[in-house]
This record gives structure tokens, sequence and C-alpha cells, in this order.
């Protein structure tokens, strides 16, 4: 439960800190931070509370990521749930938390409110097939990043970078697709507090992501020559 407490802790302040620079900081005139900002403040909450908590927990953060390390035989099914549970209602919390921020603004409307989407509601008008290929792809290169860099064998301690840069690096590829999530727990954090549409698409925002940390939790597995715990 400690565990778990801590993941929902986590995934809180990366719903807030990614998602709250995209409502709160990104448009904002004169000095928004603009694309690049919300891919350098999602990367910075994954390698902040990856040192933070990643010795309690592991700091996973994700259900994709919890389902693909579990594949990937490094976490034990017993964790799933709590975790999964834990981190959605972590995003919750955070949702909650930025809506009653934003909605301070005399001109607050929840809009999209940083919802992942597609066909129309891709911000860069990609349709279905594209925007669930995109999150397929990488959410698994995502767990392939996290399975090498937490591997014993890689350099200790450098992890946190590591995993940070790559989700950086995902959203400035994918944020024009699909806003990016390769994470449910991010998508639902902010869903249920934006227009009626995000909720109608988050099922793409569940399955694309759990099926490519499953695919990529194996992959490493398979690839990597990791020996049985």
């Amino acid at each position: 439960m400690r565990r778990a407490f801590v993941e929902g802790i986590g995934t809180f302040w990366l719903v807030l800190g990614g998602c709250g620079t995209a409502v709160l900081a990104a448009k904002f005139p004169d000095v928004g931070v603009g694309l690049v900002g919300v891919s350098l403040a999602f990367g910075l909450t994954v390698l902040t509370m990856a040192f933070a908590i990643g010795h309690i927990s592991g700091c996973h953060l994700n259900p994709a990521v919890t389902l693909g390390l579990w594949a990937g035989k490094r976490i034990p099914g017993r964790d799933v749930l709590p975790y999964i549970v834990a981190q959605v209602v972590g995003g919750i919390i955070a949702g909650g938390v930025l809506y009653l921020i934003a909605s301070g603004k005399t001109t607050f409307a929840p809009g999209a409110f940083a919802s992942n989407g597609y066909g129309e509601h891709s911000p860069g008008g990609y349709a279905l097939g594209s925007c669930a290929v995109a999150e397929v792809v990488m959410t698994l290169m995502f767990l392939f990043v996290i399975m090498g860099a937490t591997d014993k064998r890689a350099p200790a301690g450098l992890a946190p970078i590591a995993i940070g840069l790559c989700l950086t690096l995902i959203h400035l590829i994918s944020i024009p697709v699909t806003n990016t999530s390769v994470n449910p727990a991010r998508s639902t954090g902010v869903a249920l507090f934006a227009a009626d549409w995000a909720v109608a698409q988050l099922w793409l925002f569940w399955l694309a992501p759990a099926a490519g940390g499953l695919v990529g939790g194996l992959l490493y597995r398979l690839v990597g020559g990791e020996e049985e715990a």
C-alpha cells in the first residue's frame, strides 16, 4: 500500500506538471513555452519523481509502464492492480486541482484541457489509425528505454535522466498527432474535466498505450538477455 500510495503522488505530479504547463503556460502571451516547453515539463516530472520515489515504488506513474514491467517480469502480478488504481486516482486529483487553478481566470473555458484526441480532435488533424500507431509505437519505445535504463547492467544512477529525456523526445514527436498520451492515467486525469469528446475518445488512450507497453516489455525481455529473477 505504501508503494501504491507514492505511485499516486508521483502520477499527481506528472499530470499537474505536464498538463499544467500545457494548460497554463503553453500559450501564455509573449512568454508561452510552446511545444518544447510542454515536452520538457513532462520529462522533468518523470525525472524529478524518479529520483524522489524510484527507490520506493520504481516510479512507474503510468498504467502502461506497470503493465510493461509486469510483462517484462520486473514486477509481480500482485502489484499491477494497486499501482494502476493509485495512478489513475492521482491523475484525476491532479486534473481536479488543475481545473480549480485554471477556472480562476475570468475567460476560462475547459475545451480540450490538455486532453488527447484523434481525428478532428488531433492537434494536427491526424486520423484514428495514425494516432493509434503513434501511441503504440511511442509507448513501446518508452518501455524499451525504461527496461534498458533500469537493467542491472546499465550505468547506476542515470536511469531517471534517460527516462525523462525519452519522455521529452516522445512529446516532441507526438504532441502534433495525439497531444501525446502514452499514459492512460494522464489521459483520464484531464479528460474528466474537459469537453465531452475527450471522454468519448479516451478508449484509444487506454488501449494503445497498454498494447505498446506490453509489447515493449516483452521485446526487451526477448532481446535484453536478462536472467530470471
